[in-house]
Protein backbone atom coordinates (compact mmCIF):
# COMPACT_ATOMS: atom_id res chain seq x y z
CA UNK A 1 0.00 0.00 0.00
CA UNK A 2 3.18 1.98 0.24
CA UNK A 3 4.19 4.23 3.50
CA UNK A 4 1.60 6.19 4.86
CA UNK A 5 1.82 9.63 5.39
CA UNK A 6 3.74 11.56 7.62
CA UNK A 7 5.77 8.10 8.24
CA UNK A 8 9.24 7.58 7.37
CA UNK A 9 10.16 5.78 4.13
CA UNK A 10 10.21 2.05 5.14
CA UNK A 11 7.95 2.07 8.38
CA UNK A 12 4.88 0.20 7.87
CA UNK A 13 1.77 2.10 8.10
CA UNK A 14 -0.12 2.23 11.93
CA UNK A 15 -3.65 1.65 11.58
CA UNK A 16 -5.49 4.64 12.15
CA UNK A 17 -9.03 6.47 11.76
CA UNK A 18 -8.16 7.06 8.68
CA UNK A 19 -7.42 3.54 7.14
CA UNK A 20 -8.36 2.73 3.71
CA UNK A 21 -11.68 1.01 3.54
CA UNK A 22 -14.49 0.13 1.03
CA UNK A 23 -17.64 1.47 2.84
CA UNK A 24 -19.17 4.04 2.25
CA UNK A 25 -20.93 7.36 4.05
CA UNK A 26 -24.55 7.49 4.56
CA UNK A 27 -26.64 8.68 6.96
CA UNK A 28 -29.97 7.25 9.21
CA UNK A 29 -32.73 9.36 10.56
CA UNK A 30 -32.28 10.25 13.62
CA UNK A 31 -33.87 12.52 16.72
CA UNK A 32 -32.17 15.04 16.41
CA UNK A 33 -31.28 14.88 12.61
CA UNK A 34 -29.30 12.32 10.72
CA UNK A 35 -26.78 10.35 12.01
CA UNK A 36 -23.78 9.32 10.23
CA UNK A 37 -22.32 6.24 9.60
CA UNK A 38 -20.25 4.07 7.46
CA UNK A 39 -21.64 1.33 5.68
CA UNK A 40 -20.27 -1.77 3.78
CA UNK A 41 -22.16 -2.70 0.58
CA UNK A 42 -21.04 -6.15 0.21
CA UNK A 43 -23.52 -9.00 0.40
CA UNK A 44 -23.66 -10.33 4.00
CA UNK A 45 -26.15 -12.79 6.06
CA UNK A 46 -25.49 -10.31 9.36
CA UNK A 47 -24.58 -6.84 10.37
CA UNK A 48 -22.34 -5.95 12.71
CA UNK A 49 -23.31 -2.32 14.40
CA UNK A 50 -20.42 -1.18 15.74
CA UNK A 51 -20.55 2.14 18.47
CA UNK A 52 -17.73 4.60 19.34
CA UNK A 53 -16.63 5.77 22.61
CA UNK A 54 -16.53 8.96 24.22
CA UNK A 55 -14.89 11.97 21.96
CA UNK A 56 -14.80 8.75 19.21
CA UNK A 57 -16.44 8.38 15.82
CA UNK A 58 -17.53 6.02 13.34
CA UNK A 59 -13.75 6.01 11.69
CA UNK A 60 -12.61 4.76 14.65
CA UNK A 61 -13.45 1.74 12.95
CA UNK A 62 -12.01 2.29 9.65
CA UNK A 63 -9.28 -1.07 10.32
CA UNK A 64 -11.58 -2.84 11.04
CA UNK A 65 -14.41 -2.81 8.09
CA UNK A 66 -13.34 -4.19 4.82
CA UNK A 67 -12.38 -7.31 6.96
CA UNK A 68 -16.00 -7.40 8.52
CA UNK A 69 -17.08 -7.25 5.44
CA UNK A 70 -14.89 -10.31 3.57
CA UNK A 71 -15.72 -12.30 6.68
CA UNK A 72 -20.11 -12.06 5.49
CA UNK A 73 -20.88 -9.18 7.60
CA UNK A 74 -22.51 -6.02 6.68
CA UNK A 75 -20.51 -3.21 9.20
CA UNK A 76 -22.23 -0.22 10.37
CA UNK A 77 -20.17 2.29 12.14
CA UNK A 78 -22.08 5.34 13.12
CA UNK A 79 -21.20 8.50 14.65
CA UNK A 80 -23.58 8.49 17.92
CA UNK A 81 -25.70 12.16 18.22
CA UNK A 82 -23.33 14.79 18.98
CA UNK A 83 -20.62 13.47 17.80
CA UNK A 84 -18.34 14.37 14.92
CA UNK A 85 -20.96 14.75 11.76
CA UNK A 86 -24.28 13.71 13.92
CA UNK A 87 -26.02 16.58 15.27
CA UNK A 88 -27.19 16.70 18.40
CA UNK A 89 -29.54 17.64 21.30
CA UNK A 90 -28.47 21.02 23.17
CA UNK A 91 -29.17 19.59 26.66
CA UNK A 92 -26.84 17.78 28.09
CA UNK A 93 -28.98 15.64 29.71
CA UNK A 94 -29.80 13.69 26.56
CA UNK A 95 -26.44 11.98 26.36
CA UNK A 96 -27.32 9.63 28.94
CA UNK A 97 -26.76 5.79 27.87
CA UNK A 98 -30.90 5.28 28.50
CA UNK A 99 -31.23 8.09 26.01
CA UNK A 100 -28.39 6.98 23.57
CA UNK A 101 -29.52 3.34 23.65
CA UNK A 102 -33.44 4.27 22.66
CA UNK A 103 -31.58 6.21 19.56
CA UNK A 104 -29.33 2.54 19.27
CA UNK A 105 -32.17 0.36 19.68
CA UNK A 106 -34.23 2.57 17.01
CA UNK A 107 -31.26 2.50 14.51
CA UNK A 108 -31.33 -1.62 14.77
CA UNK A 109 -34.93 -2.01 14.71
CA UNK A 110 -34.51 0.33 11.12
CA UNK A 111 -31.75 -2.03 9.80
CA UNK A 112 -33.80 -4.93 8.27
CA UNK A 113 -34.45 -9.02 8.82
CA UNK A 114 -30.52 -9.20 9.21
CA UNK A 115 -29.45 -10.89 12.46
CA UNK A 116 -27.67 -7.77 14.32
CA UNK A 117 -24.83 -8.01 16.67
CA UNK A 118 -24.29 -5.02 18.80
CA UNK A 119 -20.58 -3.58 19.67
CA UNK A 120 -20.14 -0.57 22.26
CA UNK A 121 -16.72 0.45 22.90
CA UNK A 122 -15.96 2.08 26.01
CA UNK A 123 -19.02 4.65 26.87
CA UNK A 124 -20.25 3.35 23.78
CA UNK A 125 -20.14 -0.12 25.61
CA UNK A 126 -22.82 1.58 28.06
CA UNK A 127 -24.64 2.84 25.28
CA UNK A 128 -25.17 -0.20 23.99
CA UNK A 129 -25.94 -2.15 27.37
CA UNK A 130 -28.73 0.80 27.46
CA UNK A 131 -30.02 -0.58 23.98
CA UNK A 132 -30.79 -3.95 24.97
CA UNK A 133 -32.35 -2.64 28.26
CA UNK A 134 -34.72 -0.69 26.28
CA UNK A 135 -35.34 -3.28 24.45
CA UNK A 136 -33.26 -3.91 21.18
CA UNK A 137 -33.57 -6.85 19.27
CA UNK A 138 -29.87 -8.19 18.36
CA UNK A 139 -28.28 -11.13 18.17
CA UNK A 140 -25.46 -10.82 20.64
CA UNK A 141 -23.71 -8.07 22.72
CA UNK A 142 -20.07 -6.92 22.81
CA UNK A 143 -19.08 -5.02 25.38
CA UNK A 144 -15.44 -3.69 24.52
CA UNK A 145 -13.20 -2.22 27.04
CA UNK A 146 -15.95 -0.76 28.64
CA UNK A 147 -17.17 -1.08 32.43
CA UNK A 148 -20.09 -2.18 35.15
CA UNK A 149 -20.30 2.17 35.76
CA UNK A 150 -18.32 5.01 35.63
CA UNK A 151 -14.83 5.31 35.35
CA UNK A 152 -12.80 4.34 38.25
CA UNK A 153 -10.43 7.18 39.75
CA UNK A 154 -7.43 7.62 37.66
CA UNK A 155 -5.95 9.39 34.63
CA UNK A 156 -8.77 9.31 32.56
CA UNK A 157 -11.75 10.70 35.33
CA UNK A 158 -9.00 13.20 36.49
CA UNK A 159 -8.97 14.84 32.88
CA UNK A 160 -12.64 14.69 32.60
CA UNK A 161 -12.76 16.50 35.49
CA UNK A 162 -10.16 19.22 34.14
CA UNK A 163 -11.45 19.50 30.89
CA UNK A 164 -14.90 20.40 32.00
CA UNK A 165 -14.22 24.33 33.09
CA UNK A 166 -12.39 24.89 30.36
CA UNK A 167 -14.75 23.70 28.02
CA UNK A 168 -17.52 25.59 29.12
CA UNK A 169 -15.79 28.67 29.42
CA UNK A 170 -13.47 28.68 26.38
CA UNK A 171 -15.25 26.40 23.81
CA UNK A 172 -14.15 23.59 22.05
CA UNK A 173 -10.84 24.50 20.61
CA UNK A 174 -9.77 25.47 23.82
CA UNK A 175 -10.19 22.36 25.33
CA UNK A 176 -8.45 20.56 22.53
CA UNK A 177 -5.45 22.74 22.49
CA UNK A 178 -5.22 21.48 26.10
CA UNK A 179 -5.34 17.94 25.12
CA UNK A 180 -2.88 17.93 22.84
CA UNK A 181 -0.28 19.96 24.93
CA UNK A 182 -1.25 17.14 27.47
CA UNK A 183 -0.45 14.09 24.73
CA UNK A 184 2.76 15.99 23.63
CA UNK A 185 4.20 14.22 26.78
CA UNK A 186 4.14 11.02 25.65
CA UNK A 187 6.46 9.67 23.50
CA UNK A 188 3.77 8.16 21.45
CA UNK A 189 2.17 11.11 20.56
CA UNK A 190 5.16 11.84 18.13
CA UNK A 191 4.56 8.64 16.21
CA UNK A 192 1.00 9.96 15.41
CA UNK A 193 1.03 11.13 11.25
CA UNK A 194 0.49 14.74 11.33
CA UNK A 195 -2.95 14.28 9.16
CA UNK A 196 -4.60 11.68 11.78
CA UNK A 197 -3.31 14.16 14.61
CA UNK A 198 -5.52 17.26 11.99
CA UNK A 199 -8.67 14.63 12.21
CA UNK A 200 -8.88 14.22 15.33
CA UNK A 201 -8.97 17.78 16.03
CA UNK A 202 -11.52 18.50 13.71
CA UNK A 203 -13.42 15.42 14.76
CA UNK A 204 -13.36 17.43 18.93
CA UNK A 205 -13.99 20.93 17.50
CA UNK A 206 -16.78 19.48 15.51
CA UNK A 207 -18.68 17.65 18.24
CA UNK A 208 -21.35 18.95 20.42
CA UNK A 209 -20.17 20.48 23.50
CA UNK A 210 -23.04 19.37 25.67
CA UNK A 211 -22.60 16.09 24.05
CA UNK A 212 -19.22 16.22 24.90
CA UNK A 213 -20.20 17.50 28.50
CA UNK A 214 -22.93 15.38 29.37
CA UNK A 215 -21.23 12.27 28.00
CA UNK A 216 -18.31 13.28 30.49
CA UNK A 217 -20.63 13.52 33.29
CA UNK A 218 -22.09 9.78 32.81
CA UNK A 219 -18.24 8.88 32.59
CA UNK A 220 -18.25 10.05 36.03
CA UNK A 221 -21.94 8.98 37.51
CA UNK A 222 -23.32 6.40 35.91
CA UNK A 223 -24.21 3.36 38.29
CA UNK A 224 -23.57 -0.49 38.19
CA UNK A 225 -26.40 -1.96 36.06
CA UNK A 226 -24.98 -5.18 34.72
CA UNK A 227 -26.97 -7.31 36.90
CA UNK A 228 -30.36 -5.56 35.34
CA UNK A 229 -28.24 -6.47 31.82
CA UNK A 230 -27.41 -9.87 32.82
CA UNK A 231 -31.56 -10.40 33.03
CA UNK A 232 -32.30 -9.08 29.56
CA UNK A 233 -29.80 -10.99 28.13
CA UNK A 234 -30.94 -14.32 30.03
CA UNK A 235 -34.53 -12.83 29.29
CA UNK A 236 -33.87 -12.53 25.79
CA UNK A 237 -31.89 -15.36 25.23
CA UNK A 238 -29.02 -12.82 23.74
CA UNK A 239 -25.37 -13.67 24.37
CA UNK A 240 -22.64 -11.61 24.88
CA UNK A 241 -18.89 -11.41 25.41
CA UNK A 242 -16.72 -8.62 27.75
CA UNK A 243 -13.47 -8.08 25.47
CA UNK A 244 -10.72 -5.42 26.53
CA UNK A 245 -7.14 -4.75 25.24
CA UNK A 246 -4.63 -6.49 27.55
CA UNK A 247 -2.94 -3.15 28.78
CA UNK A 248 -6.67 -1.29 28.87
CA UNK A 249 -6.23 1.54 31.18
CA UNK A 250 -9.83 2.75 31.83
CA UNK A 251 -11.61 0.00 33.46
CA UNK A 252 -9.34 -2.43 35.04
CA UNK A 253 -9.25 -5.72 33.29
CA UNK A 254 -10.17 -7.38 36.84
CA UNK A 255 -13.67 -5.53 36.79
CA UNK A 256 -14.14 -6.01 33.17
CA UNK A 257 -13.54 -9.83 34.29
CA UNK A 258 -16.04 -9.74 37.20
CA UNK A 259 -18.27 -7.61 34.76
CA UNK A 260 -18.12 -11.08 32.30
CA UNK A 261 -18.64 -13.56 35.15
CA UNK A 262 -21.76 -11.12 36.21
CA UNK A 263 -23.59 -11.12 32.74
CA UNK A 264 -22.45 -15.30 32.39
CA UNK A 265 -20.45 -14.38 29.30
CA UNK A 266 -16.80 -15.32 27.98
CA UNK A 267 -14.34 -12.79 28.74
CA UNK A 268 -10.98 -12.24 26.18
CA UNK A 269 -8.23 -10.06 25.85
CA UNK A 270 -6.37 -8.57 22.84
CA UNK A 271 -2.77 -8.37 22.88
CA UNK A 272 -0.46 -5.75 21.61
CA UNK A 273 -3.76 -3.13 23.07
CA UNK A 274 -4.38 -0.78 25.91
CA UNK A 275 -8.14 1.18 25.19
CA UNK A 276 -8.17 0.97 21.48
CA UNK A 277 -7.99 -2.72 20.22
CA UNK A 278 -9.50 -1.50 17.31
CA UNK A 279 -6.78 0.44 16.12
CA UNK A 280 -3.84 -0.70 18.43
CA UNK A 281 -4.47 -4.30 17.07
CA UNK A 282 -7.62 -4.60 14.83
CA UNK A 283 -6.37 -8.30 13.95
CA UNK A 284 -6.21 -9.42 17.21
CA UNK A 285 -9.63 -7.96 17.87
CA UNK A 286 -11.28 -9.95 14.90
CA UNK A 287 -9.58 -12.95 15.91
CA UNK A 288 -11.86 -13.13 19.32
CA UNK A 289 -15.06 -11.13 17.44
CA UNK A 290 -15.86 -13.31 14.63
CA UNK A 291 -15.55 -16.80 16.09
CA UNK A 292 -18.12 -15.52 18.51
CA UNK A 293 -20.21 -13.67 16.33
CA UNK A 294 -20.48 -16.40 13.74
CA UNK A 295 -21.60 -18.47 16.35
CA UNK A 296 -24.72 -16.21 17.28
CA UNK A 297 -25.67 -15.70 13.55
CA UNK A 298 -25.44 -19.14 12.31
Amino acid sequence: MGTHPGLAEGTPPRPSQLWPHRAERTEFDGPHGPIAALRTTAPAEATALLVPGYTGSKEDFAPLLDQLADAGFQAIAVDLPGQYESPGAAEEAAYTPAKLGEVVAELVAGLGPRPVVLLGHSFGGLVARGAVLAGARIAGLTLMDSGPGQLPEGGRRTALALGEPLLRQDGLAAAYAVREEVSARFPAWALVPEEVKAFLRKRFVSSSAPGLLGMADVLRTEPDRVDELAKSLRDNNIPGLVVAGENDDAWSIPSQRDMAERLDVPFALVPGAAHSPNTENPDGLLAVLLPAWRSWTS
